[in-house]
């Protein structure tokens, strides 16, 4: 193929295009990337069963607790009368019948270890008529891997409920996996406890999952969109996200279930799945959210419930002339308030109240999450109603709007319309989301899919994944042929980035054995990260993205016959032109790339070329759940490789290529 390359400019790129879309499904979160290593912390946790408008949860406030060792004669109760936080009213009173007993917790999957770090525990306690120690411990099969002891009176402060906090530093001797965290009492007595917290030394500021992190850092996204996706409208409206409930000490917010803990339900499980316990202690709340955007250098852009229970599962809303509405719209100016206003102001003090006073600068907001407009469901009319209150007060920000959750249906054609029929009101949307979760031939077969698009009305494709095969904990759904196909796909937004103003992949984690949604872009368990073939295409996007795009003589449509797709940009800063594309073919390909006169000083390109790997899929691991073999993402392989741009380059088989000449 010989590519003709002009130097005349086309689509200006926005640079934050390419973003990140977090959803607290798979154990993202909670078991994820925040760092807390215990489960169900609070004494609070819940079981959610049921089904479409029938969901209903049960106290469980012992889940993950248990007497340590087995057979301890202690007894463990979760009561309430006095607690910690009125907001999680219950806790646990343990009643040590006999010296050194304790009760423990296995966290997710077992507790890990590294060989050297620190880490740190904190909890409450109130000793009703108890006068030992209390000995932190993580073992396994009888050996201590870690251990530390702290008096009782060694408290740093008290409330007003007579709990105290207690601070302690387990140092790791050895690495394991698939242990236990065990509180050990050394005398008999009574003692309640509250908030058992464990956090790795390495937690980026405290809160974060350091590898995961580093993951996300790597990426260099231009954007983050949370927390959802679906648990922002939740199956109920008394289940729905609220960020409100997370801006307080870790202790104070109130826990949740999880929308994604019934995913799945049916007759053949009672209603009631393998994720029941699938909880939120919402430690990783909207303040952590702007934290990490700040950290990574990605825009926040928060997503708003607009007074729906998730569509799919309820017709659950409140009324538009109800108070509850007004306090959803409201909600949205607060947290607008929150992020930017001074400390002067009542959620500004608030933001400085929690370690922030300087503002973090949001310039994004979403409009409701994956919402549609029926008969009953008023979505256009609310969107409307926030968007006046919003601009009215914030004039600057940007608007996130739904196309709903596809781009083919009546619903889709829809809400394209509203938009379209409002697009002369300044300032009334600036992109509108759409979602698509399909099959890879899909994506190729429509790598003109924003050819024709009017101009006048952004895109923001917020959550695209190719889906070979799909299901729970399926990590081998994520293959090269999906990501090469997703590749493809983003040519074409990124030639028509004068429309496509943002986009990211979904879902962005999933922990092994944890999974309700394959694929998904990086998967992981207690110690290790497995980036996926589509996490490298995502960042060969993202740190490879020019200024504009260039001419190539709409040779795309003849290219794209032979199984080759690609989009050519210019970065200005760097005098670079960046060439992507993708040979789908199972051969090798050969390309010559024909610059424009401007570009002929360009003489030598460098490139990394995305191809599977020969690796093994199947692993063997060891975690609370015993030894097993697993499956594991189908690996990728980037190599590097340079030359004359005046020579011919060949395009290894089945690959995505990025030059840079």
């Amino acid at each position: 193929m010989e590519l003709k390359i002009s130097a005349t400019r086309r689509a200006k790129i926005q640079p934050d295009m390419i973003g990140l879309f977090f959803e607290d499904i798979n154990y993202a979160a909670d078991g994820g990337l925040y760092a807390e290593m215990i489960e169900n912390r609070s004494f609070e946790f819940v079981r959610a069963g049921g089904d479409a408008k029938d969901y209903y949860f049960e106290y469980d406030g012992l889940y993950g607790w248990n007497p340590f060792p087995a057979d301890a004669a202690i007894t463990l109760r979760t009561v309430e009368g006095s607690p910690l936080s009125e907001e999680n009213p219950h806790y646990l009173r343990a009643v040590v019948h006999r010296a050194d007993v304790g009760f423990c917790n296995q966290g997710y999957s077992g507790i890990a270890l590294k060989q050297g770090m620190d880490y740190h525990i904190t909890f409450f306690a109130r000793c009703v008529s108890y006068h030992g120690s209390f000995r932190a411990e993580i073992s396994k099969n009888g050996k201590c891997y870690a251990s530390t002891e702290i008096s009782c009176e060694d408290h740093t402060e008290e409330t007003y409920n007579y709990f105290r906090k207690y601070h302690l530093t387990l140092h790791a001797n050895e690495s394991v996996t698939g242990a236990v965290f065990a509180l050990i009492l050394t005398e008999p007595g009574t003692i309640e406890f509250d908030f058992i917290s464990m956090f790795p030394a390495d937690a980026v500021a405290g809160i974060f999952r350091k590898d995961l992190f580093d993951a996300l850092n790597d990426l260099k996204p231009g954007f983050l969109r949370f927390p959802g996706g679906c648990i922002v409208e939740g199956n109920t409206l008394s289940n729905r996200y609220r960020y409100k409930d997370s801006l307080t000490e870790a202790w104070n917010r109130k826990n949740n279930w999880n929308r994604w803990a019934v995913h799945e339900n049916s007759n053949e499980n009672d209603f009631c799945g393998k994720y029941s316990h699938y909880n939120q202690t919402l430690g990783l709340g909207y303040y952590e959210y702007f934290l990490l955007c700040e950290l990574i250098g990605a825009k926040a852009l928060p997503v708003m419930n607009v007074g729906f229970a998730c569509q799919y599962q309820s017709t659950e809303q409140v009324a538009m002339d109800s108070p509850e509405f007004k306090q959803f719209v409201q909600d949205a100016l607060d947290l607008i308030e929150f992020a930017n206003g001074g400390t002067d102001t009542k959620w500004g003090a608030v933001r400085e109240k929690m370690g922030h006073p300087e503002p973090f600068g949001l310039t994004l907001l979403g409009i409701g999450n994956e919402q549609w407009q029926t008969e009953r469901a008023d979505f256009f009319e609310r969107y409307t109603a926030f968007e006046q209150a919003i601009h009215d007060q914030y004039p600057s920000i940007r608007l996130i709007g739904s196309a709903g959750p596809d781009i083919t249906s009546a619903r889709y054609t829809a809400a394209w319309d509203f938009y379209h029929k409002n697009a002369d009101k300044e300032n009334f949307v600036y992109a509108v989301d759409e979602h698509y979760y399909v099959k890879p031939e899909w994506l190729y077969e429509h790598v003109n899919f924003y050819d024709d698009y009017p101009r006048n009305v952004k895109v923001f494709s917020g959550e695209y994944a190719a889906h070979p095969k799909s299901g729970m904990n399926r990590p081998d759904a994520n293959t090269v042929e999906g990501a090469l196909a997703e590749a493809a796909f983003l040519t074409n937004l990124e030639r028509n980035a004068d429309v496509v103003v943002m986009a990211s992949y979904a879902p962005l984690f999933a922990r092994l054995d944890y999974t309700q949604w394959s694929p998904d872009m990086i998967w992981f368990d207690e110690t290790k990260v497995y980036p996926t073939a589509s996490y490298y295409v995502q960042q060969l996007y993202s740190c490879n993205m020019g200024d504009v795009t260039l001419d190539t003589k709409e040779q795309e449509k003849e290219a794209a016959k032979e199984g080759l797709y690609y989009s050519v940009s210019y970065c200005e800063k760097e005098d670079k032109v960046i060439v992507k594309i993708v040979n789908a073919n199972g051969e090798a390909k050969p390309l010559r790339l024909l610059p424009d006169k401007e570009f002929l000083s360009h003489s030598h390109y460098h490139a990394k070329a995305l191809t599977a790997a020969v690796d093994c899929q199947t692993e063997m691991a060891q975690s609370g759940m015993g030894t097993q073999s697993r499956l594991l993402p189908e690996k990728a392989s980037i190599s590097d490789f340079e030359g004359s741009v005046t020579e011919e380059i060949i395009l290894p088989p089945k690959s995505f290529t990025v030059l840079r000449f």
